[in-house]
Order: C-alpha cells, then sequence, then structure tokens
C-alpha cells in the first residue's frame, strides 16, 4: 500500500479509538518499552512531545518515568524549518505553538547527536520498520545526523499488518517498533 494510502487509512484508525481504549494501549506501550529496553539512569533519550489532536501516544508517561530516573531527556523542536534537540528537566518552561504543539521556550540545541533510544512519532510501520511518518522528512533528516548506534524506536498502537510498497532509497527504517502486543525488532545483533 502507499504511504498516503496508509496515512489516511492510519490516521482514521487513530480516531476512531476512544479516549479510554487508547489510555490502556498508551500504558501497555509504556510498560512493553520499559520491560524489553530497561532503560538506566544516565542514558539518553529523544521523545516526541505528544500532540493530542493527532491522538499521538501519550509520551509524558515515558517523559515523567525518565526524568524520575535520573534518565536524560531530549525533545524536538522545529527552529526556523530545522528539527533541534533540546535537554529537558523537571523545571524546563514550556509554552504552546501556533500548532499546538507544546515546546520549551528555550531554543538551545544540544548538540547531541547519540542516544540510547530515539523514541519516534509515526502514524504507521510495516514488517520491515519503514515507517509512515506524518509526511515533513523531520525524522529522516535527524536519523541522518545522529550517530547509527543510536536505537530508533517507534511506538504505535497498531501491529504491522501491510507493506509500505513506495519506500524511497534516502528512507532509514526503525530499528525496533513497541506496540501495546509487542517489540518487534528490525535488526540482527542490535541489543
Amino acid at each position: 500500500m502507499l504511504k498516503a494510502e496508509l496515512r489516511r487509512k492510519y490516521t482514521q484508525k487513530r480516531k476512531a479509538l476512544s479516549t479510554d481504549e487508547a489510555f490502556l494501549l498508551c500504558q501497555k506501550i509504556f510498560e512493553n518499552f520499559i520491560r524489553y529496553f530497561s532503560p538506566k539512569e544516565s542514558q539518553k533519550v529523544h521523545i516526541f512531545i505528544t500532540i493530542p489532536a493527532r491522538m499521538e501516544i501519550d509520551t509524558q508517561i515515558f517523559i515523567q518515568y525518565f526524568l524520575a530516573q535520573n534518565i536524560r531527556v531530549y525533545v524536538p523542536k522545529i527552529v526556523a524549518d530545522k528539527l533541534i534537540n533540546i535537554e529537558i528537566f523537571k523545571d524546563t518552561v514550556f509554552e504552546t505553538n501556533s500548532w499546538g504543539i507544546s515546546e520549551p521556550v528555550s531554543n538551545d540545541d544540544s548538540g547531541e547527536n547519540y542516544f540510547h533510544y530515539v523514541i519516534t512519532p509515526l502514524l504507521y510501520c510495516d514488517k520491515k520498520g519503514n515507517r509512515v511518518g506524518y509526511g515533513k522528512g523531520f525524522y529522516d533528516g535527524l536519523f541522518q545526523s545522529i550517530s547509527p548506534d543510536s536505537k530508533k524506536i517507534g511506538i504505535n498502537y497498531f501491529d504491522p499488518d501491510e507493506d509500505i510498497d513506495d519506500v524511497w532509497e534516502n528512507d532509514i527504517p526503525l530499528d525496533y517498533l513497541v506496540t501495546p502486543r509487542e517489540v518487534l525488532s528490525f535488526t540482527s545483533g542490535l541489543e
């Protein structure tokens, strides 16, 4: 199936979830992530901040856990059409931008290019780790700019069941996908 078709299909599937269903699925995704990866103090995690209007997986439970465990947390922010990585702390000040996204007030790019885990937003991921995002290419750019040793992890409400037919040469696949049911690995020897 083409990315545009998958984008429409999975946007609709997301919208069909009730608030209670989405909450329970987010909890299971979080639990599967923690159980599988066992993140540790001082590790570095890059994680997106949820856009509620898009019914994205709620990453606040991840962020609160990481900060409480002294795991270093970095979030993306778009500044002048470029994605930068900002380290956040318990006292970081946030504001809502014009798209309704909560983001740090600071524009100080951390300059970090190695993360133990890069938790990535997506609408769909196939069984090979190819993902369908929102079509802006920000995460493709991020993946090209960070260390190849950083684990790229998608989180999604839905299991993969269809191939993406229009994967491009420059698309960088995920290393893992975490769903409410399981954690899928798309690489060998990356543990």
